[in-house]
């Protein structure tokens, strides 16, 4: 089983694999089958989950919400994450998709995610996208008024530039405790871009989304030797799946990324769940980077 793990210093524990919920109304679900779902995860220890009040187009967290009513002895095993400042097109009244993020929005979003979830507090809000038009005091004022208010336990941000985040956070008393960034072998820009290294020097960890590429990474044809690259480290390791291997290469970041699944199928939650306990050398890490780049280091 695996065992929760603080995320930064001022907390919260976060199990080390996250289940990520956004695609939950594609899986064709009953509350029942919901509760029964989120119960198999929790048996495995993956205990932290992922929103959005977008996700679904803003139907998956009320549907989430459904299975806790059902079963409300699971909120406290529980670590609920969602995000907050995108408004998109599913709502009419949004002509085109924009973001959001001043006071009154980010405190409404936070108001709805409470109700739609049934439950009285957060463990943790992000602002979903970097906006240009983002105020970072009244950000930081909608961030204040929610944590004094014991509504919201902690604060992140979401593909924020480490410039971004910075300024978001010399506005706060309290510390931004992680970025959720797209890390995976075929999105590899982080590495490299300052956002990883932010996170080693704040020691805190980043959740890491899109894993799998999206699930470009099995079906485009374009990462046929990633994927004949990621079988033969398989064989060497001795892993299950070529999920596991990536996640496995993920973990290997110092920055120490928490993975989120996108999976709705039990059965690859817990094979998710065994990449823990594959280890790769540094020799087959990079010979991953290598296959998805197509070109060895300079």
């Amino acid at each position: 089983m695996l065992e929760p793990q603080a995320i930064a210093s001022q907390g919260p524990d976060f199990s080390p694999l996250i289940m990520g919920y956004w695609r939950l109304m594609e899986w064709g679900m009953s509350p029942q089958e919901r509760v029964a779902f989120i119960e198999h995860h929790l048996e495995l220890g993956i205990t932290t989950v992922d929103h959005a009040d977008i996700y679904g187009d803003y139907q998956c967290e009320a549907a989430f919400g459904e299975a806790l009513k059902l079963a409300p002895g699971l909120r406290d095993q529980l670590q609920i994450v969602t995000k907050c400042g995108i408004a998109t097109r599913a709502r009419p009244e949004h002509q085109i998709g924009h973001y959001i993020t001043d006071k009154r929005h980010i405190l409404q979003s936070a108001e709805n995610s409470l109700r739609h979830f049934h439950i009285d507090r957060l463990d943790l809000l992000l602002i979903h996208r970097p906006d240009p038009l983002m105020a970072a005091d009244e950000v930081a004022e909608a961030f204040m008024a929610l944590h004094h208010s014991g509504k919201v336990l902690h604060f992140g941000v979401s593909n924020f530039t480490p410039s971004q985040f910075s300024l978001l956070q010399s506005r706060l008393p309290f510390s931004l405790v992680t970025n959720q960034l797209e890390i995976s072998p075929v999105q590899q820009s982080v590495l490299l871009d300052g956002s990883l290294d932010q996170c080693q020097q704040l020691r805190i960890r980043p959740m890491a989304w899109s894993c799998l590429g999206g699930g470009r990474l099995f079906n485009d044809p374009h990462f046929q030797p990633l994927r004949n690259e990621l079988e033969a480290v398989r064989q060497e390791t001795g892993a299950t799946s070529l999920e596991q291997v990536v996640y496995a290469w993920i973990l290997m970041l110092p920055s120490r990324p928490l993975p989120i699944i996108g999976s709705g199928r039990a059965a690859r939650v817990s094979e998710a769940a065994g990449s823990l306990n594959v280890i790769l050398t540094r020799q087959q890490w990079f010979r991953i980077r290598k296959a998805a780049l197509g070109f060895d280091v300079p």
